[in-house]
């Protein structure tokens, strides 16, 4: 299906004229490549990548390895059409400002990958697990409390983490009831997705449009209420979906190691640090987190240190270690594949927009649909096509949109993703941890429920913030 949506997407590109870009790029005008050889053949690469991403599943081929590969080939393409016209360096600049872009997300999401990678290796979120799984709630409390987990962790964590490990409580309590486990792991899927939007921490998507300064920290909350709607919409039918039993009790009790509750306050530390660097000293936000990456280097130091000291320690709350911290361990463990995923998703986009492909796309849909219909479907297509190539296109075409459309896009990016279970990571990573019980068709049967809810939290984010439609983007 997605395969089929990037084929017509390329059928629309090739379909249209040529449309020259009036952008500057130092002392030269772009050159227009939409109706030329070049034009064509890096869409034709783009979706033969982007078909090898989708089909990851199935290949077993990482999806970073294609789309690395696509960047290098189309921006050597351009380079080479500017370099025969006389302009070597205006493909230079275009594909430096787009380095730098990715650079400043890629340095931010380690900062963050590492500090949850320390948190799962000092066992915190093992220990929320066992705590749910032991205090004997019911299906229904279960589903509920899981979900509102999902909800407030993704804001802070990213939604695959949070996805994984509310996944896990449900597996663990719910052996005996599949159909537990399979609409509870589509509420958490709906949930992680809808509590990621209101936040600049909670998506990759929602992260790049707060350090591009199109929205402030703050106003990002003014999405909560609709990304609660989002979320408790299908939640409330999906409900009476869920056995009115009460599972086993488990008597697992996992404690968290040695220094654990410093290094959950050394992260909300990181964010205050970043948060205001951004907002009080208009710096990058990048700058911050990398800050408060140093505070967690320093702290791992110490534990290092002193594991000799505090090994085999026992108390209520904390335990040692058996290894001695690493930091560079963390760091290792960051998922390297998406990161470099992103690179190359970043530069292939970049590259299809300096040829004119992108001004076309912000024709077609900002002015000819308009801004709502054309942000309510981005929604849509974050659902067959993953939305951080979608948010790094819209945010490269720059639409002339007031405030509320932008937080509008903001929004449908994000949740756009639950329709369909292969349309987020959360969504692709429960169809594997909890495989055979989870599937697509079981997430399919659901979507309409799902669609409810996104098309509710539309239009309560259009009647609450209908005083930010009216002022004109800056």
């Amino acid at each position: 299906m997605r395969i089929l949506s990037l084929l017509g997407l390329c059928a629309v590109f090739l379909g249209l004229p040529g449309v020259a870009l009036a952008m500057e790029t130092g002392a030269h005008e772009n050159l227009d490549l939409t109706n030329h050889t070049v034009g064509y053949l890096a869409i034709v690469i783009f979706v033969l990548a982007y078909g090898l991403v989708m089909a990851e599943e199935v290949t077993h081929l990482r999806k970073s390895k294609p789309v690395v590969l696509a960047a290098g080939i189309i921006w050597g393409m351009i380079g080479y059409m500017y370099v025969s016209h006389g302009m070597p360096h205006a493909a230079e600049a275009a594909v430096r400002h787009n380095i730098e872009e990715y650079a400043e997300l890629f340095l931010f999401l380690l900062a963050a990958m590492t500090y949850i990678n320390s948190m799962q290796e000092r066992l915190v979120f093992d220990a929320l697990r066992a705590w749910l799984v032991r205090h004997g709630f019911s299906y229904r409390k279960l589903f509920w409390i899981t979900g509102w987990l999902a909800f407030f962790i993704s804001p802070v964590a990213d939604n695959l983490t949070t996805a994984l490990l509310m996944c896990a409580v449900l597996m663990a309590v719910g052996t005996t009831s599949p159909r537990f486990v399979a609409i509870g792991c589509i509420n958490i899927v709906v949930a992680a997705n809808a509590g990621g939007a209101f936040s600049p921490f909670g998506d990759i998507t929602t992260l790049m449009v707060w350090q591009k300064g199109i929205v402030s920290f703050w106003e990002f909350f003014d999405l909560f209420v609709p990304s609660v709607v989002n979320f408790v919409v299908p939640a409330a039918i999906m409900h009476f979906a869920i056995p009115n039993a009460k599972p086993d009790a488990s008597d697992e009790v996992v404690q968290m190691k040695f220094g654990a509750k410093r290094v959950i306050f050394l992260f909300i530390l990181t964010i205050v640090t970043a948060v205001s660097f951004h907002n009080f000293l208009s710096l990058p936000p990048v700058l911050g987190m990398m800050t408060g990456l140093a505070y967690l280097k320093l702290f791992g130091f110490y534990l290092k240190k002193t594991h000799h000291h505090m090994n085999w320690r026992n108390s209520n709350s904390e335990v040692g270690d058996i290894e001695p911290f690493d930091i560079f361990k963390k760091i290792a463990r960051a998922e390297w594949d998406t990161l470099l995923f992103f690179y190359g998703v970043v530069l292939c986009v970049g590259g299809l927009g300096f040829i004119g492909y992108l001004s076309i796309m912000s024709n077609m849909m900002y002015t000819d649909l308009g801004p709502t219909t054309a942000n309510v479907l981005v929604g849509i297509l974050s659902a067959i096509v993953d939305n951080i190539p979608i948010m790094f296109a819209v945010l490269t075409m720059n639409p002339d949109m007031s405030h509320g459309q932008w937080l509008l896009v903001t929004l449908t990016a994000g949740v756009g993703g639950s329709l369909l279970s292969i349309g987020s990571a959360a969504g692709v990573a429960l169809m594997g941890q909890a495989r055979g019980i989870y599937t697509f068709f079981g997430h399919l049967k659901w979507t309409p429920v799902i669609a409810l809810g996104y098309a509710a939290s539309i239009a309560v984010h259009m009647w609450m913030n209908e005083h930010l439609f009216h002022i004109p983007a800056q």
